[in-house]
Order: structure tokens, then sequence, then C-alpha cells
């Protein structure tokens, strides 16, 4: 049985490393040049319930994603507003390191490979075809692209593009191949019902902060800066799709985490 895979981030490599032990076939297919997607800026692991799910995950023999963030943990027990004990592993670090991983086990992985549409035959996906022409055959095939895109989200819904690390202007904006089987995206909607999320992290080089702040980063983990009372906007708040980033604490602060860069 061949399995394909469409999107190679957190939940991809997931389905591929769960395929193959089963036995299958199995193939990646991502739209650009490195995997996990969002997990190369995110750096965030076992906080909240995640550390349940991670030991019920690890438990029932699927914690390969788990170990190989638990080894490349810069902090373990931060916390922060909206997270208790979370680890912070390093996104320098963690896409080489899970890539290495999934292609011990012999699963094929295509980047700069985005499929864009599908063949059916009545209720039955047969293949994907990829934005250069080429049909690839399979038996099952899972998508794990998220819903961020396309680009044109962030310009209809938001503030313009930011280049994010999806980077849709270097490698082709997100294809819903849910809805080209006949599956509508569920949309995450804003406080006022509106249609987007907004994040507010982005990474900053050490290299820019102050060595106060950065020697603390290194210690500690996490440095929380107090914001001056007239720049405090927590309308802004409402904008937030994620609960656990639509706490007061994040409008009146700005929280940097240790995850490599100062995120």
């Amino acid at each position: 049985m061949k399995v394909i895979i469409i999107g190679a981030g957190w939940a991809g490599c997931a389905a591929a490393i769960t395929a193959k032990k089963a036995g299958a076939e199995v193939e990646i297919f991502e739209k650009t040049d490195m995997i996990l997607g969002l997990g190369n800026v995110g750096g965030i692991m076992r906080n909240n319930g995640r550390y349940t799910a991670s030991e019920e995950i690890i438990a029932l023999g699927a914690g390969d994603l788990i170990n190989i963030t638990d080894e490349n943990t810069r902090h373990k027990n931060i916390d922060f507003p909206g997270h208790k004990h979370a680890s912070l592993y390093d996104v320098n670090k963690i896409e080489p390191a899970v890539l290495k991983h999934i292609k011990n086990m012999n699963i094929k992985v295509n980047l700069i490979s985005r499929v864009i549409d599908i063949k059916k035959s009545k209720d039955h996906i047969e293949g994907i075809y990829l934005s250069d022409g080429t049909y690839i055959e399979g038996d099952v095939f899972i998508e794990t692209t998220g819903s961020t895109g396309p680009m044109g989200n962030c310009l209809r819904y938001g503030n313009g593009c930011s280049m994010c690390v999806l980077r849709c202007p270097s490698f082709g904006p997100r294809v819903s191949i849910s809805s080209r089987a006949g599956v509508d995206d569920l949309q995450g909607e804003r406080d006022d019902g509106g249609l987007g999320a907004f994040s507010g992290s982005c990474k900053l080089a050490k290299e820019s902060l102050s060595s106060e702040i950065s020697e603390k980063l290194d210690k500690d983990g996490v440095v929380i800066l107090k914001i001056p009372p007239e720049d405090i906007n927590l309308d802004k708040l409402k904008l937030k799709v994620c609960q656990q980033y639509a706490l007061r604490e994040f409008a009146e602060n700005v929280i940097l985490l240790d995850t490599g860069h100062a995120r």
C-alpha cells in the first residue's frame, strides 16, 4: 500500500512515521524547502495538557517526534502566561533532526513539491498533481497542510504578507486538497466572528537584544518586559484565535522565549 502525505509539518511527519510503522510505502510532498512548517518557529512543547498527551503518545509507542523534541530542548519546566511546565526546543536544530529520522525510516521526502489538485474517480482519489504537472498515484492520501493559506488570506483578513516561514511568495500559496475532494476547510473565527487568525509572535536575533536580556534568556528561558501603559492596546487581543495567547498579560508585556532565537 502506498500512502501519500501532503504537507510535512508536525502532523504530516507524524502521519508518515505511523504509516511506515504499519508497513506502508510512504511518500511526503512538501511545498517549501524544509519540513516541519510552523514547527520551525514554534519551539514550545509539553506545555499544559500537552505534557500528558506527550506521555500518552510515548506509552503508545508513537513517541518518535516527542523524543526528538526532548533531545533538542533548551529549557524545561518553564512557566509564562497561559503556559505551565513548558519545554522550549531549539528551532535551529529540530528540522534536520526530524528529517534525518524520517529518512532513516526510508520515507521518501519530496521538497519544493506543491500539490495543487487531485484526480478522482467517483468518491475515490486516484492520484495528485504537482504544480509542475507531475502526476503521482497512491492508495491512501492524507492532507496535513493546515489552513493558514493561501497568502491572499493574509491580505484579505490581515495586514498583508509578513513573509512568514511558509514563504508563499517563494513557494506558492497553500492549496486545499480537502476542498478539491469535496470537504470544506474549518476556519478559525475571531472574537467578533470575523475570519482569520492573528499571531503576535516573531523571531528576533539574540544579538539584537541587550546583553542583560540575552543572558537572562539563556539562563531562564523566558524574559517578561512591561509595556508602557500608554502603549497597551487590549483590543488587539480580540484578533487572536488561540485563546492561550489572548490573555491580558500578552497585551501588557513583551514576552520573550529562548527557542534558539528570541521568540
